[in-house]
């Protein structure tokens, strides 16, 4: 099982709004194998250390960087926390406070030290975690699956979650008649599925609410439909259709796999057709320093950006004017992590991609709200 933390909305907006004088922000591959995570937890005292020699070149005060080691130290000897991992780890570290976030994707190693967290990586954790859950439901079974990128599916124990449709009401049968004769036959039964529906969407809610983890459909009609109209968690347009009360969580997992595959690249398809008719009306850039202007007066639409690169730099915070940075030091910053925090902050849709994903191949690709 994948230990995962997903920072939701709520958490990106907080961090992409920290300004301190010191940020630290720390990505590093880990493992599930709990046996394997020393290697982690080595690279993780590596990268601190960097860290902390970047802020000793620049005059940091020393009661600042041993509050900051003293966090970090703390976190590598915790061995109950690396006892539980996921693929990555995501650490945000100042003077005074460390956040941590297990992470599905797979990222590369990085560490950055400024004034502001870098959160690059973490967009792309929440654009595209490659995990999902799995609800398998039909009238007579109810489960929920969890599907990461490399470990085995498995059953995630769901408190108080129905056993079936004829318990969730009471009942032995659905298809019973009410004394007063109104609930029966099809009709009957749609009204008992709505009420079991509503009690699994009870017993999920507190696992599923706020994650943005997509959630995936497997049911045959009218549950589908129903779990649809009546749940407050949302599923994925596309379904794993048919019955699957007897199905593996493993055939489970390598049915939802395509469909995450094909939602991703929706999602990027939909960016790509949308750039091209807004490219004609001068409304889409491909340059940092216009993209950089765009977000500081809340011009951008829709961004994509790369989520591997680091182009060093500062953005001027009336301006937008850039200035770019041959090597990363504790004074400046990403500038595209920068331009994604602040189209974030007015309310622009930010996808974290590949290079190859992005039009041109650039480090980015904004959408813009009016012309340049």
């Amino acid at each position: 099982m994948l230990y995962l933390d997903v920072p939701t909305s709520r958490d990106l907006s907080a961090l992409n709004d920290a300004r301190a004088d010191v940020c630290v922000s720390i990505y590093l591959p880990t493992t599930p194998i709990t046996q394997d995570i020393q290697k982690a937890r080595i690279k993780l005292a590596n990268l601190a250390r960097e860290a902390v020699r970047q802020l000793e070149e620049a005059g940091t005060d020393k009661r600042q960087l041993a509050a900051l080691q003293e966090h970090l130290h703390d976190l590598a000897d915790d061995d109950e926390f690396w006892k539980y991992q996921a693929h990555s780890l995501a650490v945000f570290a100042t003077p005074e406070s460390l956040r941590t976030y297990r992470l599905a994707n797979k990222l590369v190693q990085i560490v950055e030290v400024s004034d502001r967290f870098h959160l690059k990586p973490l967009i792309r954790a929440i654009t595209f975690p490659h995990a999902a859950h799995v609800l398998a439901i039909s009238e007579n079974a109810v489960r929920l699956v969890e599907v990461s990128p490399d470990l085995p599916a498995a059953t995630v124990k769901v408190p108080d979650l129905p056993k079936d449709a004829a318990s969730a009401v009471g009942k032995s049968t659905i298809n019973d008649r009410s004394p007063s004769g109104r609930v029966h036959g099809s009709e009957g039964q749609k009204v008992r599925l709505a009420q079991y529906v509503r009690k699994v969407d009870a017993a999920l809610r507190p696992i599923l609410a706020g994650s943005d983890v997509p959630l995936i459909l497997a049911a045959t009609q009218p549950v589908e439909a129903i779990f649809r109209s009546v749940s407050s968690i949302s599923a994925l347009p596309q379904a794993i259709s048919g019955s699957h009360d007897r199905t593996s969580d493993a055939d489970l997992a390598d049915a939802a796999r395509p469909i995450l595959d094909a939602y991703y690249e929706e999602q990027i398809a939909d960016f790509r057709a949308l750039f091209d008719t807004r490219k004609g009306q001068r409304r889409t850039t491909t340059d940092i320093s216009n993209a950089a202007r765009a977000a500081t007066f809340g011009n951008i639409d829709r961004l994509l950006i790369d989520i591997d690169e680091v182009v060093d730099g500062i953005i001027d915070e009336e301006t937008g004017a850039v200035t770019f940075n041959e090597a990363g030091d504790a004074r400046n910053y990403g500038v595209v992590d920068e331009i994604a925090g602040r189209a974030l902050r007015t309310g622009a849709k930010v996808l974290g991609v590949r290079k190859d994903d992005i039009p041109g191949g650039k480090s980015l690709a904004a959408i813009l709200r009016s012309p340049l």
